[in-house]
């Protein structure tokens, strides 16, 4: 992604998605000058019959102008169809380019950015703001381009008739350009906060959604409807605002436009009494005028397109505009192969909010050694397996990994090195094979088998109505809690990394299903450099050795022998659970 290209401003950033298109962006302006071309042609050219043609009896002329005029009209269909079809599909192929350079970003943008973003606003982003673009790219220049030909044509056109009729009609157009620069003011404030209103919708939606069984669980429904009608409330007011504009300013438009037929019609009236003009002139004059009103419309269509389009393109640009909090070095080198080696050196880390999560915690696990790392929630644990892939970064001293610091290496190879299973596994809406897939997507049957038969997840997959093929439901939740997490371990196996990290990935367990897949994850841990980030002790049984994080700080360190006989933490969380 070119974070220059986003710098610019609003109309030359949008304009530069038009390049990959250029040829049919080229074809629909041609063809959109067609049509304006063929529209100014048929009131000057029936006032040349009907003033010279007729009055000479040049009947054959005459029927061979209308013919030439209904041919031009059949041409004109087919650049209509042209204008319709092609330079919608142009813009629906720019609004597709978009949304690809928003999602690319947003997976470019680091755990911090959705620390503080909800999932309902980012929808909102990539959806709704952007509905509006594919008839702003199509329309907006097109009917721009459209109306300032039809325009100037039909002024030169009528100048050349009588000018001082030509005079009285456009005097209406100033008054019509200030009414819409004071309108558009009002209508860009109220389309914003359109877009914003709708976000906060997407916001309570998505939470009601995520959170149906907890509402009904909690027999909640009504406060979650309170919820969701209040930010509906304040869409229909941000709506009643916009609304409220447009209808002014389509008001206003409605008035002017009629005037222009007043104006000519009286006007001409005048030179005709005068002796200065003729009837023919007159309707003339009234043929253009209707084609006049035409691209006067198309500008007002266009005030609003604009309006809507941009209002959400702003959006994107400014998420555009967001930085990744952790990148890649300049000369940042791949990770090869790993081989496991650990060293925490005297590591810091604070949130932005500055209050230190870790404090000058060193921590070396050999190549090929299952740490453990225990203490009371909140005092850092998973915070320090966050570290280790990158996920943040650390604010005061360094992680290797071989001897090479994390931040030296690109994080797709860095993350390509490390397997992680959580305590909340996420399945995606799909198949058994295709979330154990996940792990790495170009592998086979066999090995995605395979990997099953090793997570100790296969008898149950065969179990289940389609096998392989079985739908998971939204977020795997037509599956147990155990069986989750055994495909998310399928998952590890068929990553095959040298570094694993379990962080409390079986503290939403009970007893009896955590027995079952301890025996998984002593397999998968075979051979691994294992990071275990433990809240129950039981599944720290088979570490080499035991870390005790308290306050920020390691506490105690050693095997649980050793830590039991020197009776501290350790030993008071173990006694604790054990009594429980």
């Amino acid at each position: 992604m070119n974070s220059q290209r986003f710098k610019r401003g609003y109309v030359p950033i949008f304009l530069s998605y038009y390049k990959p298109h250029f040829k049919l962006f080229l074809l629909d302006m041609a063809c959109a000058l067609g049509i304006a071309v063929v529209d100014l042609a048929f009131p000057y050219s029936s006032r040349k019959a009907l003033n010279e043609l007729l009055p000479q009896t040049l009947y054959g002329a005459f029927f061979t102008v209308m013919g030439i005029l209904l041919a031009a009209y059949a041409l004109r269909a087919g650049m209509q169809f042209i204008v319709t079809y092609l330079g919608h599909m142009m813009g629906v192929r720019i609004e597709a380019d978009i949304r690809q350079d928003l999602f690319h970003h947003m997976q470019d943008l680091s755990f911090s950015f959705y620390d503080k973003n909800r999932t309902g606003q980012l929808m909102s982003r990539v959806t709704n703001d952007l509905f509006e673009i594919t008839e702003l790219a199509h329309h907006g220049p097109e009917d721009l381009f459209i109306s300032l030909v039809t325009l100037c044509g039909a002024f030169i056109l009528m100048f050349t008739i009588r000018w001082q009729l030509a005079l009285v009609v456009f005097a209406v157009v100033p008054i019509f350009v200030v009414f819409t620069v004071i309108q558009r003011r009002r209508m860009v404030k109220a389309s914003l906060q359109v877009k914003q209103n709708m976000a906060g919708i997407n916001n309570e939606l998505e939470s009601a959604i995520s959170g149906m069984r907890t509402a009904k669980a909690f027999n909640n429904e009504e406060q979650e409807d309170r919820k969701f009608t209040h930010s509906n409330d304040l869409f229909k007011e941000a709506k009643r605002d916009y609304y409220k504009a447009m209808a002014v300013y389509n008001a206003g438009l409605e008035f002017a436009l009629p005037v222009m037929n007043v104006l000519t019609i009286a006007a001409g009236g005048v030179f005709i009494m005068k002796g200065q003009m003729d009837f023919v002139d007159l309707v003339t004059f009234s043929l253009y005028i209707s084609t006049f009103l035409t691209p006067v419309r198309k500008l007002a269509a266009f005030v609003e397109q604009f309006l809507n389009g941009m209002a959400g393109f702003k959006r994107f640009v400014e998420l555009m505009r967001e930085e990744p909090a952790i990148k890649d070095l300049p000369g940042a080198k791949k990770m090869k192969t790993a081989e496991g080696d650990i060293l925490i050196d005297d590591v810091s880390f604070a949130y932005d909010d500055g209050i230190p999560v870790l404090d000058h915690v060193s921590i070396h696990i050999p190549k090929g050694e299952t740490v453990a790392v225990v203490g009371p929630s909140g005092g850092g644990k998973s915070t320090l397996c966050q570290l280790i892939p990158r996920f943040y970064d650390v604010t005061g001293g360094r992680i290797l990994i071989d001897g090479i610091d994390v931040r030296d290496v690109t994080q797709h190879s860095l993350r390509k090195n490390i397997g992680i299973v959580q305590q909340d596994v996420f399945l995606f809406a799909g198949t058994v094979m295709d979330n154990i897939r996940y792990g790495r997507p170009d592998a086979s049957e066999p090995e995605i088998i395979e990997a099953a038969h090793r997570a100790e997840i296969y008898d149950d997959i065969m179990a289940m109505p389609d096998g392989f093929q079985t739908y998971v439901g939204e977020r795997g939740v037509m599956l147990s809690g155990g069986q989750k997490q055994r495909i998310s371990i399928a998952r590890i196996f068929l990553k095959n990394p040298s570094i694993l990290i379990l962080d409390e990935a079986t503290s939403a367990l009970d007893t009896v299903t955590e027995s079952r897949i301890q025996s998984s994850f002593d397999e998968l841990a075979k051979g691994r450099t294992t990071l275990i980030i433990a809240h129950r002790l039981s599944t720290i049984r088979n570490a080499n050795r035991i870390v005790v994080i308290d306050d920020n700080h390691i506490a105690e360190e050693g095997t649980h022998e050793e830590l039991i006989q020197k009776g501290g933490e350790y030993a008071n969380l173990y006694h604790a659970q054990r009594g429980a």
